[in-house]
């Protein structure tokens, strides 16, 4: 029950990956990097000198290097070693005892080593939110975007792009910064992707928008109508639509979205707290508290 050996095969190119439906862009105040299971014992499976591992190592390098340059905060997942038939639960059924007591097999590949800045989880099923904090860590840090990388896509990968999909977290499944068991689960991992929860996209190209979001960073005037827009933004609204004294938690507005607003504003200098807003959720209310601090510049947030 053991994952067998892999036989090599190519990486994904961009112009093996299917259309998207959705038309999402990632961008460096809203996104974070997750770096999906890059331990000794996963890749022991694979030729290290072969594709697609080569390029995995270098693709999923270059995704740090540039997160680190934006300031986008980069997390990690890895299962523990030495685990119980009660701690494995029904992964035991199908992959057995799983990593060893092994400390080698146990630590994050060498090449992508993190470091004391970065996040890294303990965990314990497919996907990367069950019995983990990592919505906590996205909602915390005012993140409601998640960049995919790793191993498996077509398992932890994907599972944890559909959960975050649920938690309408806009999920970027990077094609050429993953592996899997072989070219037809890879291709099944990226089509399902594509088609059902996540934005594919290939790591030049993603890296391109990260650059391309930084560089357009400009700047507006806090109003009540960037307020408005800004909210509208998040909804998929018009925001004509969204009056003054509606609770936008009625309206839709989430932890998560609301949580990014307010990491926005705290950039552009405004001292508002996640309580604050929350007692009263209108524009009005959030116009009073925001227009307390004095005129500021605010990031560009017309991220379409």
């Amino acid at each position: 029950m053991a994952i067998p050996a892999i036989t090599p095969y190519q990486m994904p190119k961009a112009s093996d990956l299917p259309e998207n439906k959705v038309s999402w862009t990632p961008h460096p105040k809203r996104t974070a990097l997750l770096i999906h299971d890059m331990q000794q014992y996963f890749l022991s499976a694979y030729r290290l000198d072969d594709s697609p591992v080569k390029e995995l190592l270098a693709n999923i390098t270059q995704l740090k290097d540039q997160c680190k340059e934006l300031g986008i905060p980069v997390i990690y997942t890895a299962q523990p070693g030495g685990q119980t038939p009660e701690e494995r639960g029904l992964l035991q059924d199908f992959w057995g005892e799983g990593i060893g007591t092994d400390p080698n097999q146990q630590k994050i590949v060498e090449e992508l080593k993190p470091n004391e800045n970065d996040i890294v989880l303990t965990k314990w099923r497919y996907n990367a939110f069950k019995k983990t904090n990592l919505l906590d860590v996205l909602q915390t840090q005012g993140r409601d975007q998640l960049i995919v990388s790793g191993v498996y896509a077509h398992i932890g990968c994907l599972l944890t792009a559909c959960d975050a999909f649920m938690q309408d977290i806009e999920t970027f499944f990077v094609a050429d910064a993953m592996a899997d068991f072989s070219a037809s689960y890879h291709k099944t991992a990226i089509h399902y992707a594509a088609e059902r929860c996540a934005f594919t996209i290939t790591t030049a190209n993603l890296l391109e928008e990260l650059r391309n979001g930084q560089a357009s960073h400009q700047t507006q005037v806090l109003t009540k109508q960037t307020i408005r827009e800004q909210i509208a933004n998040l909804l998929l609204e018009s925001p004509a639509n969204i009056s003054d004294n509606e609770n936008l938690f009625d309206r839709g507005l989430d932890s998560v979205r609301m949580m990014s607003l307010i990491e926005r504003w705290r950039q552009a200098g405004a001292e508002v707290t996640f309580v604050e807003l929350a007692q009263d959720p209108t524009i009005d209310n959030w116009w009073r508290l925001l227009s307390a601090v004095p005129t500021m510049p605010l990031p560009n947030t017309d991220y379409q």
